[in-house]
């Protein structure tokens, strides 16, 4: 009877910690904008490995690895083969996810730490307002994958509490890292460092068995995984590493990661500098930043790009959030009993006020997901390209090919058979480092766009300084290859001839005189920095 009474506050705060979420994803949450651009990509290969066409880009093409979420497009593409749309699977994921993960900070916080229960709730809190249901509006896993990071950390934990651990929970914590690095790649290298941050908490000697158990699962679960993954898409990276990866290691994005870590995390950080207070508590301050810093740090090996939201680093947060309690040492509010009525309910108003300016200061990251948001109500404007795209999804099944270095939207809601030019969800450009005009002949495409910085009204400076720029020399490919072969420049729209998105349309075949008519006079093409309708600079002379 006395345990369960002692559960009982727990599971009422449980219950708290869920309804606050619920509210909040009602009251402040934008669940009717449509995926963000580069979550559509995912959206496309799990409808695609539902159907039964496996993982592949284009229908009938080679398997392509362009969906780094590799557990989570599988576990979507499940649900959607159980009868969920592509929408309700990729969201009931995230949500579901995002729900667990507050609990489990919750409930880690009040049982490994025994963390007071205050403190506690407002860990859960501060993850259930932060930028988590914000990538579950814009169709990301994200959360998925931070709750996998969360429950390696938990089991971590736990292995650093008990001396000698049953063997149910060392295997659990190696399955669970597993788990984590089979939704992103770079969750392998997450995963080691929670082993890392065990090893040192419970010293070599006391770690020999996890380390073997862990090493074992990774070597045999996970090399299987590996030379699957080899034999079936024929390269043992993910796609968009061969592109993203390229050029050595990026300072910039290990700059970013290291400034998104501490934008997420700030409140954290600062109580975790409390850790460093004595010879009792900095081992264990350091071993839990190991993690977090090395975590951050690793993305050096990789551009920046597709980092909406620094969702790249979210999974750091409920690790962060599950960290930061036991550094403050014994600290409970019994030193309010001794204080008058005033003196405590000035007390009680002033850490009342405190924990609610770092909650807003958790959900104000709403307000940056991405460089153009306008506003905290949503991340992005409405989008022509998902406009363009419900056009052009009236031609499906007709074989036709789009080009597009818009990898998202168009081809998810089209339809049609597309070419990535970029080449995050294409082999041969990935691998090759660029587009070719033989490859578009390959394809001959019917249709042909790209976003650049120039129009008709401001034409492209073709030196030899604007040409070394990847983007600029692939969109002036496909512009020459386009205006070279007797494509139809059928609109050129943009808030403003800075900032543009070209289409080009075949001249030679059944619908190309129709679909050249309804792009040019498409009057809604939002743009989606701003949300306004376009101008379609196509009809402008050049200067």
């Amino acid at each position: 009877m006395s345990f369960k009474k002692s559960l009982l506050p727990d599971l009422l705060i449980s219950l708290l910690l869920i309804s606050a979420t619920l509210y909040y994803a009602a009251r402040h949450v934008d669940f009717s904008i449509p995926p963000f651009e580069d979550a559509a990509m995912l959206m496309r290969y799990s409808q695609n490995l539902a159907n039964g066409h496996g993982i592949v880009w284009n229908i009938g093409e080679h398997p392509v690895d362009g969906a780094t979420d590799f557990l989570f497009m599988a576990t979507a593409a499940l649900l959607i083969k159980l009868g969920l749309t592509v929408g309700q699977a990729v969201r009931g994921i995230g949500f579901t996810s995002h729900l667990l993960t507050v609990l489990m900070i919750y409930w880690t916080n009040r049982r490994i730490h025994h963390g007071n229960i205050y403190l506690s709730l407002f860990s859960g809190l501060y993850l259930a307002v932060g930028t988590g249901l914000s990538y579950v509006a814009a169709y990301f896993g994200t959360p998925y994958f931070a709750l996998a990071a969360a429950s390696t950390w938990t089991l971590g934990l736990l292995l650093t509490k008990q001396e000698s651990p049953r063997f149910w929970l060392v295997l659990a914590f190696a399955l669970s890292g597993l788990v984590t690095g089979l939704i992103r790649p770079e969750g392998v290298i997450l995963a080691s460092l929670i082993l890392l941050m065990v090893v040192i908490m419970r010293g070599l000697k006391n770690s020999v068995t996890i380390i073997l158990t862990f090493g074992i699962i990774f070597l045999i679960f996970g090399g299987a995984y590996f030379a699957w993954r080899w034999n079936y898409f024929g390269y043992p990276l993910p796609n968009p590493f061969y592109k993203k990866g390229d050029g050595g290691l990026h300072w910039d994005s290990y700059y970013a990661s290291l400034w998104n870590t501490l934008r997420l995390c700030l409140p954290l950080a600062i109580l975790a500098l409390l850790g460093f207070r004595s010879r009792d508590t900095i081992k264990q301050t350091i071993a839990y930043l190991i993690p977090i810093l090395g975590f951050a740090a690793a993305f050096v090996l990789i551009s920046d790009e597709m980092n909406f939201g620094a969702r790249f680093q979210y999974a750091l947060v409920p690790i962060a959030l599950m960290a930061w309690i036991p550094l403050l040492g014994r600290f409970t509010f019994s030193w309010l009993d001794q204080l008058s009525v005033r003196e405590r309910s000035v007390y009680i108003v002033a850490l009342t006020a405190i924990a609610a300016s770092l909650l807003y200061y958790s959900w104000f990251q709403n307000c940056s997901l991405t460089s153009f948001q306008r506003s905290c109500d949503q991340p992005y404007e409405r989008d022509g390209r998902y406009d363009m795209a419900k056009l052009l999804a009236n031609y499906r099944g007709k074989g036709y090919v789009i080009a597009t270095t818009e990898a998202g939207l168009l081809p998810y809601y089209s339809g049609w058979t597309a070419i990535d030019t970029w080449g995050l969800n294409d082999q041969f450009i990935a691998h090759n480092g660029k587009i070719t005009v033989e490859y578009l002949d390959k394809y001959k495409p019917h249709v042909i766009m790209f976003h650049d910085y120039y129009s008709p009204l401001v034409p492209p400076k073709l030196t030899e300084r604007n040409l070394a720029q990847r983007w600029f020399s692939m969109t002036i490919l496909m512009k020459t290859y386009a205006e070279e072969n007797g494509y139809v420049l059928a609109a050129v729209f943009g808030d403003s001839p800075y900032d543009t998105h070209y289409y080009y349309v075949r001249s030679d075949f059944e619908d190309s005189e129709r679909l050249i008519e309804q792009i040019s006079e498409m009057k809604d093409y939002y743009w989606p920095i701003t949300g306004k309708r376009s101008i379609n600079y196509a009809g402008f002379p050049e200067p």
